[in-house]
């Protein structure tokens, strides 16, 4: 009998056989082994053959699938440049920090990989109640939203711009502490992923983030002299922004009735490129006026 239930290999296995039936015949003591290193047979065997192969080609395919699709990214500094515009990264947001960007922990495979029951995400804090929470930086990316722009909160000693609480608010309310996946298309001088991010609900209903903010008025369309970045998306982002422009809503929206009859009227919206430009131009002038004094 073959050791192994497959056609190949059975001229040699008969071979065997009769070997095994002459040294009986002969009166001398035959012993059966599955494995004679003496014979070069044993090795050169189509089964034998077949089987490494095969054993070969799943070993590969397994370290592919690991080094593809379940190893983990703990940070920007392990992707590479193959890696923008062709793949995805699945991942757990533990934190918000602005209107428009958050930190991913990546989990690959979700939940079927035990991540969240099985398997720690992010880096756990105890807060003074004794409870632990999800937070910190380390092992997470920095994702800056594709193809949008919101107000920017207080930072650097800069003010903050109006209507950025509430889209870092409605941000937070809506990715924070959820999966998400994510498009990555570059990186960026702060060492930030740009990506598209979309969020599935009710299972199947995926929803793009930066294309709901727009329409809900809280971010206005990127604009730069480079490194925008829309996927392909960057028609219907404009066309979101025309219509959250004319509906009102959000940071488009104008004094009420009550504030027109006190004589409210509306202010043109500075926009977070031109906050930015602003802002940028005021410090290089108060560095100037400080150098000469």
């Amino acid at each position: 009998m073959p050791w192994l239930p497959w056609p190949f290999g059975q001229s040699t296995s008969r071979q065997a056989e009769k070997e095994e039936a002459s040294a009986l015949e002969g009166g001398s003591t035959w012993t059966k082994s599955p494995l004679n290193k003496g014979d070069p047979g044993h090795y050169t065997s189509t089964q034998t053959i077949v089987f490494s192969a095969l054993t070969s080609i799943a070993t590969i395919s397994l370290y592919t699938l690991y080094k593809n699709h379940l190893r983990r990214i703990p940070g920007a500094d392990y992707l590479k440049p193959s890696f923008f515009r062709r793949r995805s990264l699945y991942g757990y947001v533990t934190s918000v920090g602005d209107g428009d960007n958050f930190r991913l922990f990546h989990t690959p495979g979700g939940r079927l990989m035990g991540w969240g029951w099985l398997r720690q995400i992010g880096q756990k804090n105890k807060t003074k109640s004794g409870k632990r929470k999800i937070g910190g930086t380390e092992g997470t990316l920095h994702v800056r939203i594709a193809g949008v722009d919101a107000p920017e909160c207080a930072h650097f000693g800069r003010p903050e711009q109006p209507h950025s609480k509430e889209a870092l608010e409605w941000l937070r309310s809506f990715v924070g502490g959820r999966y998400v996946r994510v498009y990555p298309y570059r990186r960026d001088q702060y060492d930030r992923v740009v990506c598209t991010v979309v969020r599935r609900r009710w299972l199947v209903w995926k929803q793009d983030v930066g294309l709901t903010m727009l329409k809900r008025g809280l971010a206005t369309v990127y604009e730069a002299k480079f490194g925008s970045e829309f996927g392909t998306e960057e028609e219907a982002y404009r066309e979101a922004e025309k219509k959250a422009k004319a509906k009102k809503v959000g940071m488009w929206h104008g004094p009420g009735l009550v504030g027109k009859m006190l004589g409210q009227t509306s202010k043109p919206l500075e926009s977070p490129r031109d906050y930015k430009s602003r802002m940028a131009k005021d410090e290089a002038g108060a560095s100037q006026q400080k150098a000469k004094s």
